[in-house]
């Protein structure tokens, strides 16, 4: 279904997109309701390496402070 934030939160992103796998889910679908149960009233949310991260809007300065620090682990 159409999700402006989600679309907002993308387009942000977009410039790193190279240092990470972006994985979507749907949470409307029923082999996600877990995910719905938890995250109905809180879309978008990221997850980083299984770990929530953020949600609502991406904060850049945390985003950015975690996949550099992935980043020099997997160096």
């Amino acid at each position: 279904k159409p999700c402006p934030l989600c679309d907002e939160a993308k387009e942000v992103l977009e410039p790193h997109k190279k240092r990470f796998i972006l994985q979507e889910v749907d949470i409307t679908l029923p082999e996600n309701s877990t995910w719905y149960d938890k995250y109905k009233y809180d879309i978008p949310v990221f997850h980083l390496n299984g770990k929530f991260l953020m949600k609502h809007r991406v904060d850049m300065q945390k985003f950015e402070d975690q996949l550099t620090k992935l980043e020099l682990q997997n160096d």
